[in-house]
Protein backbone atom coordinates (compact mmCIF):
# COMPACT_ATOMS: atom_id res chain seq x y z
CA UNK A 1 0.00 0.00 0.00
CA UNK A 2 1.37 3.46 -0.59
CA UNK A 3 0.15 6.29 1.41
CA UNK A 4 -0.44 9.85 1.64
CA UNK A 5 -2.42 12.10 3.88
CA UNK A 6 -5.81 14.07 3.26
CA UNK A 7 -7.25 17.22 5.57
CA UNK A 8 -10.21 16.97 7.93
CA UNK A 9 -10.33 16.72 11.58
CA UNK A 10 -10.49 12.87 11.63
CA UNK A 11 -7.32 11.69 10.29
CA UNK A 12 -7.50 10.42 6.65
CA UNK A 13 -5.04 8.40 4.64
CA UNK A 14 -5.00 7.68 1.06
CA UNK A 15 -3.50 4.50 0.01
CA UNK A 16 -3.48 2.45 -3.19
CA UNK A 17 -4.23 -1.46 -2.85
CA UNK A 18 -4.38 -3.68 -5.39
CA UNK A 19 -7.69 -4.79 -5.90
CA UNK A 20 -8.56 -8.04 -8.64
CA UNK A 21 -5.37 -6.98 -9.95
CA UNK A 22 -5.75 -2.88 -10.60
CA UNK A 23 -4.45 -0.18 -8.71
CA UNK A 24 -7.13 1.03 -6.84
CA UNK A 25 -7.56 4.55 -4.70
CA UNK A 26 -9.00 4.24 -1.28
CA UNK A 27 -9.58 6.57 1.56
CA UNK A 28 -9.34 5.34 4.91
CA UNK A 29 -10.78 7.63 7.72
CA UNK A 30 -11.22 7.20 11.54
CA UNK A 31 -9.77 4.60 13.77
CA UNK A 32 -8.81 1.32 13.09
CA UNK A 33 -10.38 -0.23 15.88
CA UNK A 34 -13.65 1.32 15.07
CA UNK A 35 -16.69 -1.16 13.03
CA UNK A 36 -15.44 -1.28 9.40
CA UNK A 37 -17.70 0.93 6.87
CA UNK A 38 -17.29 0.25 2.95
CA UNK A 39 -18.80 3.25 0.74
CA UNK A 40 -19.44 2.47 -2.89
CA UNK A 41 -20.02 5.42 -5.42
CA UNK A 42 -22.11 4.84 -8.62
CA UNK A 43 -20.95 5.42 -12.20
CA UNK A 44 -18.98 8.43 -13.29
CA UNK A 45 -18.35 9.56 -9.49
CA UNK A 46 -15.70 8.75 -7.09
CA UNK A 47 -15.09 8.50 -2.82
CA UNK A 48 -15.23 12.41 -3.63
CA UNK A 49 -19.00 11.90 -3.90
CA UNK A 50 -19.22 11.05 0.49
CA UNK A 51 -17.33 14.12 0.73
CA UNK A 52 -20.36 15.63 3.45
CA UNK A 53 -20.57 12.35 5.00
CA UNK A 54 -16.78 11.19 5.78
CA UNK A 55 -15.78 13.39 9.18
CA UNK A 56 -19.06 12.85 10.94
CA UNK A 57 -18.68 9.09 9.87
CA UNK A 58 -15.30 8.91 10.86
CA UNK A 59 -16.47 9.80 14.58
CA UNK A 60 -18.10 6.17 14.88
CA UNK A 61 -16.29 4.05 12.23
CA UNK A 62 -14.00 3.04 10.54
CA UNK A 63 -14.17 4.40 7.08
CA UNK A 64 -12.93 2.64 3.35
CA UNK A 65 -14.40 4.82 0.29
CA UNK A 66 -12.72 3.75 -2.82
CA UNK A 67 -12.42 4.59 -6.16
CA UNK A 68 -13.39 1.57 -7.88
CA UNK A 69 -11.46 0.46 -10.77
CA UNK A 70 -11.94 2.72 -13.85
CA UNK A 71 -12.58 5.92 -11.75
CA UNK A 72 -11.62 8.48 -9.51
CA UNK A 73 -7.84 7.93 -9.27
CA UNK A 74 -7.90 4.58 -9.42
CA UNK A 75 -6.25 2.93 -12.61
CA UNK A 76 -7.99 2.88 -15.92
CA UNK A 77 -7.05 -0.98 -17.09
CA UNK A 78 -7.91 -1.61 -20.76
CA UNK A 79 -11.55 -3.77 -21.02
CA UNK A 80 -9.53 -6.59 -22.27
CA UNK A 81 -7.51 -7.06 -18.81
CA UNK A 82 -10.12 -5.93 -16.62
CA UNK A 83 -13.88 -7.09 -16.79
CA UNK A 84 -15.78 -4.03 -15.57
CA UNK A 85 -18.80 -5.91 -14.81
CA UNK A 86 -20.81 -6.07 -11.62
CA UNK A 87 -19.20 -8.94 -10.47
CA UNK A 88 -15.51 -8.05 -10.73
CA UNK A 89 -16.42 -4.55 -8.59
CA UNK A 90 -18.01 -6.80 -5.97
CA UNK A 91 -14.74 -9.12 -6.47
CA UNK A 92 -12.52 -6.15 -6.03
CA UNK A 93 -13.90 -4.64 -3.04
CA UNK A 94 -14.02 -8.46 -1.47
CA UNK A 95 -10.25 -7.90 -2.03
CA UNK A 96 -10.12 -4.48 -0.39
CA UNK A 97 -12.04 -5.81 2.80
CA UNK A 98 -9.23 -8.50 3.24
CA UNK A 99 -6.42 -6.10 2.47
CA UNK A 100 -7.57 -3.96 5.06
CA UNK A 101 -8.10 -6.63 7.47
CA UNK A 102 -11.21 -5.74 9.00
CA UNK A 103 -12.68 -8.78 8.82
CA UNK A 104 -16.49 -7.92 8.64
CA UNK A 105 -18.05 -4.71 7.26
CA UNK A 106 -21.21 -3.18 6.88
CA UNK A 107 -21.29 -1.71 3.51
CA UNK A 108 -22.96 1.41 1.58
CA UNK A 109 -23.84 1.25 -2.13
CA UNK A 110 -24.69 4.23 -4.10
CA UNK A 111 -26.75 3.37 -7.32
CA UNK A 112 -24.11 1.20 -9.62
CA UNK A 113 -22.81 0.75 -6.31
CA UNK A 114 -25.93 -0.27 -5.03
CA UNK A 115 -25.97 -3.25 -7.45
CA UNK A 116 -22.19 -3.84 -6.63
CA UNK A 117 -22.53 -4.05 -2.70
CA UNK A 118 -25.70 -6.47 -3.02
CA UNK A 119 -23.50 -8.47 -5.45
CA UNK A 120 -20.99 -8.78 -2.76
CA UNK A 121 -23.63 -9.29 0.20
CA UNK A 122 -24.83 -12.05 -1.83
CA UNK A 123 -21.45 -13.85 -2.79
CA UNK A 124 -19.38 -13.25 0.28
CA UNK A 125 -21.82 -12.68 3.41
CA UNK A 126 -19.55 -13.67 5.29
CA UNK A 127 -17.86 -9.93 4.54
CA UNK A 128 -21.11 -8.22 5.38
CA UNK A 129 -22.41 -6.80 8.36
CA UNK A 130 -25.12 -4.41 7.26
CA UNK A 131 -25.99 -3.24 4.18
CA UNK A 132 -27.38 0.03 3.19
CA UNK A 133 -28.94 0.37 -0.38
CA UNK A 134 -29.20 3.75 -2.16
CA UNK A 135 -30.68 4.72 -5.10
CA UNK A 136 -29.53 1.12 -6.09
CA UNK A 137 -29.33 -0.18 -9.76
CA UNK A 138 -31.60 -3.59 -9.26
CA UNK A 139 -34.54 -4.09 -11.51
CA UNK A 140 -34.46 -3.14 -15.92
CA UNK A 141 -35.34 0.21 -16.66
CA UNK A 142 -36.04 2.29 -19.51
CA UNK A 143 -32.25 4.23 -20.67
CA UNK A 144 -32.47 7.91 -20.73
CA UNK A 145 -32.39 9.90 -23.97
CA UNK A 146 -28.41 10.63 -22.92
CA UNK A 147 -28.09 6.92 -22.21
CA UNK A 148 -29.59 5.75 -25.25
CA UNK A 149 -27.25 8.27 -27.71
CA UNK A 150 -24.35 6.83 -25.61
CA UNK A 151 -25.30 3.46 -26.71
CA UNK A 152 -26.08 3.74 -30.35
CA UNK A 153 -24.42 1.53 -32.67
CA UNK A 154 -20.89 2.99 -33.78
CA UNK A 155 -21.95 6.85 -33.27
CA UNK A 156 -22.16 6.23 -29.69
CA UNK A 157 -19.21 4.98 -28.65
CA UNK A 158 -17.47 8.33 -30.96
CA UNK A 159 -19.63 10.26 -29.09
CA UNK A 160 -18.86 9.31 -25.53
CA UNK A 161 -15.36 8.86 -25.67
CA UNK A 162 -14.54 11.84 -27.57
CA UNK A 163 -16.99 14.38 -27.22
CA UNK A 164 -18.66 14.26 -24.07
CA UNK A 165 -17.30 17.77 -22.71
CA UNK A 166 -17.50 19.38 -19.68
CA UNK A 167 -20.77 20.88 -19.85
CA UNK A 168 -22.61 18.25 -21.26
CA UNK A 169 -20.85 15.94 -18.00
CA UNK A 170 -22.30 18.87 -16.08
CA UNK A 171 -25.95 19.25 -17.17
CA UNK A 172 -25.71 15.20 -16.86
CA UNK A 173 -24.98 15.77 -13.02
CA UNK A 174 -27.28 18.71 -12.59
CA UNK A 175 -30.30 17.20 -14.26
CA UNK A 176 -30.50 13.54 -13.90
CA UNK A 177 -28.09 12.60 -10.41
CA UNK A 178 -29.05 15.57 -8.90
CA UNK A 179 -32.58 17.31 -8.31
CA UNK A 180 -32.84 21.00 -9.59
CA UNK A 181 -31.10 23.24 -7.15
CA UNK A 182 -29.30 20.67 -5.18
CA UNK A 183 -26.37 22.55 -3.45
CA UNK A 184 -23.71 20.16 -4.85
CA UNK A 185 -19.83 22.19 -5.50
CA UNK A 186 -19.31 22.49 -8.86
CA UNK A 187 -16.13 21.86 -7.71
CA UNK A 188 -16.71 18.33 -7.61
CA UNK A 189 -18.56 17.99 -10.50
CA UNK A 190 -15.66 19.15 -12.31
CA UNK A 191 -13.51 16.56 -10.35
CA UNK A 192 -15.17 13.80 -11.25
CA UNK A 193 -14.77 15.24 -15.27
CA UNK A 194 -11.28 15.55 -14.89
CA UNK A 195 -10.92 12.21 -14.18
CA UNK A 196 -13.27 10.69 -16.73
CA UNK A 197 -11.24 13.08 -19.42
CA UNK A 198 -8.70 10.64 -20.43
CA UNK A 199 -8.51 7.99 -23.19
CA UNK A 200 -8.13 5.42 -20.78
CA UNK A 201 -10.96 6.64 -18.44
CA UNK A 202 -13.29 7.02 -21.34
CA UNK A 203 -12.93 3.66 -22.21
CA UNK A 204 -13.38 2.20 -18.85
CA UNK A 205 -16.51 3.81 -18.22
CA UNK A 206 -18.08 3.04 -21.27
CA UNK A 207 -17.28 -0.62 -20.65
CA UNK A 208 -19.24 -0.36 -17.13
CA UNK A 209 -21.94 1.21 -18.87
CA UNK A 210 -22.49 -1.53 -21.34
CA UNK A 211 -21.61 -4.40 -19.09
CA UNK A 212 -24.46 -2.98 -16.66
CA UNK A 213 -27.66 -3.22 -18.66
CA UNK A 214 -28.48 -6.47 -17.91
CA UNK A 215 -29.12 -6.28 -14.65
CA UNK A 216 -30.94 -9.92 -14.18
CA UNK A 217 -27.86 -11.38 -12.01
CA UNK A 218 -28.16 -8.88 -9.93
CA UNK A 219 -32.15 -9.80 -9.25
CA UNK A 220 -31.26 -13.26 -9.28
CA UNK A 221 -29.44 -12.46 -6.14
CA UNK A 222 -31.48 -10.36 -4.45
CA UNK A 223 -33.14 -13.29 -2.24
CA UNK A 224 -29.69 -15.16 -1.32
CA UNK A 225 -28.85 -11.19 0.55
CA UNK A 226 -29.00 -12.40 4.57
CA UNK A 227 -27.94 -9.41 5.78
CA UNK A 228 -29.94 -6.90 7.48
CA UNK A 229 -30.30 -4.21 4.55
CA UNK A 230 -31.66 -0.17 5.13
CA UNK A 231 -33.15 0.26 1.35
CA UNK A 232 -33.13 4.35 0.46
CA UNK A 233 -34.79 5.68 -2.08
CA UNK A 234 -35.38 9.87 -3.46
CA UNK A 235 -38.46 10.31 -4.04
CA UNK A 236 -37.63 12.23 -7.18
CA UNK A 237 -35.20 9.70 -8.49
CA UNK A 238 -35.31 10.58 -12.63
CA UNK A 239 -33.00 7.44 -13.64
CA UNK A 240 -34.18 4.83 -11.23
CA UNK A 241 -37.78 5.58 -10.25
CA UNK A 242 -38.67 5.11 -6.52
CA UNK A 243 -41.27 2.53 -7.53
CA UNK A 244 -38.76 -0.20 -8.09
CA UNK A 245 -37.93 0.80 -3.74
CA UNK A 246 -41.17 -1.37 -2.42
CA UNK A 247 -40.51 -3.97 -4.48
CA UNK A 248 -37.09 -4.84 -3.29
CA UNK A 249 -37.96 -3.82 0.31
CA UNK A 250 -40.24 -7.03 0.01
CA UNK A 251 -38.18 -8.85 -1.93
CA UNK A 252 -34.59 -8.79 0.12
CA UNK A 253 -35.22 -10.76 3.36
CA UNK A 254 -34.25 -8.13 5.91
CA UNK A 255 -34.92 -5.06 4.88
CA UNK A 256 -36.26 -1.34 6.07
CA UNK A 257 -37.40 1.21 3.43
CA UNK A 258 -36.98 5.11 3.77
CA UNK A 259 -38.14 7.46 1.28
CA UNK A 260 -36.67 10.56 1.07
CA UNK A 261 -37.43 14.06 -0.36
CA UNK A 262 -34.60 14.10 -2.94
CA UNK A 263 -33.69 12.90 -6.55
CA UNK A 264 -31.17 10.17 -7.07
CA UNK A 265 -28.29 11.70 -5.00
CA UNK A 266 -29.61 11.64 -1.59
CA UNK A 267 -26.48 11.51 0.13
CA UNK A 268 -25.38 14.88 -2.04
CA UNK A 269 -28.25 16.84 -1.47
CA UNK A 270 -29.50 15.73 1.98
CA UNK A 271 -26.67 14.69 3.55
CA UNK A 272 -27.53 15.69 7.06
CA UNK A 273 -30.93 13.35 7.07
CA UNK A 274 -28.90 10.54 5.36
CA UNK A 275 -26.40 11.10 7.82
CA UNK A 276 -28.82 10.37 10.61
CA UNK A 277 -30.49 6.69 8.99
CA UNK A 278 -26.96 5.91 8.48
CA UNK A 279 -25.88 6.07 11.76
CA UNK A 280 -29.79 4.91 13.63
CA UNK A 281 -29.80 1.81 10.99
CA UNK A 282 -25.31 0.68 11.49
CA UNK A 283 -25.78 1.00 15.00
CA UNK A 284 -28.61 -0.77 15.33
CA UNK A 285 -30.95 1.80 16.52
CA UNK A 286 -33.76 0.72 14.51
Amino acid sequence: MANNAETGPFEREIRDVTARGVRTRVLEAGREDAPALVLIHGFLESRRTWDELIDDLAERFHVIAPDLPGFGESEKPNPARYSYGIESHAEAIADLIAAFGVGRASVVGHAMGGAIAMTLAATHPELVQRLVLEDPLAYPVPPSFRARVALAPIVGGLIFKQLLGRSLFRSYFREELLRPGADVPLERIDWHFDCFNSPSSRESAYAVMRAVLDTRPVVARISRITAETLVIWGRDDVLYPAASANRLARELPHAKLEIMDTGHSPHQEKPRELLALLVEFLEGKR
